[in-house]
């Protein structure tokens, strides 16, 4: 019988908890738009002592932060990788994680998805949050 390869995301609330005790965070597709929620998230999390590391190629600073072009120019340690970028260029993204000496967690955003990203991210040892919003997350873990 061959066995089951389909990733297993983080589920569990003491799974989230702790990495949501995480503290610095790079955001993938961190916006300059009020409003978006590629805006809005990290401010949330930053004004709740999150160190945010915007990673934006069109920006120079987001959120009053220095922004960088990828994941492997952002320097020192990353806790978390948050993508906020459509499900299709999350396996790029991946890339760019694997490329770093830390191994960050891998937060995919509400409505985003990669299942073969996520399979090969566990495999290469990274803990996967899919589909999941951190702010949304955030608050209902500390209500």
């Amino acid at each position: 019988m061959e066995a089951d390869m389909t990733s297993m995301p983080v589920q569990s609330d003491d799974e989230l908890a702790s990495i949501l005790g995480q503290n610095r965070i790079a955001v993938v597709g961190c916006s300059t738009t009020e409003g978006k929620a590629a805006h809005e998230v990290p401010k949330y999390l930053q004004e709740r002592g999150f160190e945010i590391v915007p990673v934006n190629p069109f920006a120079e600073e987001v959120l009053g932060e220095p922004a960088y072009d990828s994941v492997t120019a952002v320097p020192g340690t990353v806790d978390v990788v948050d993508v906020f970028r459509p499900s299709e260029e999350v396996p790029e993204i991946l890339d760019a994680v694997l490329d770093r000496d830390d191994e960050p967690v891998l937060w995919l955003q509400l409505g985003i998805e990669h299942e073969a990203a996520a399979d090969r991210a566990e495999a290469a040892g990274l803990t996967v949050v899919q589909d999941r919003c951190m702010k949304i997350e955030h608050k209902r873990l500390n209500a």
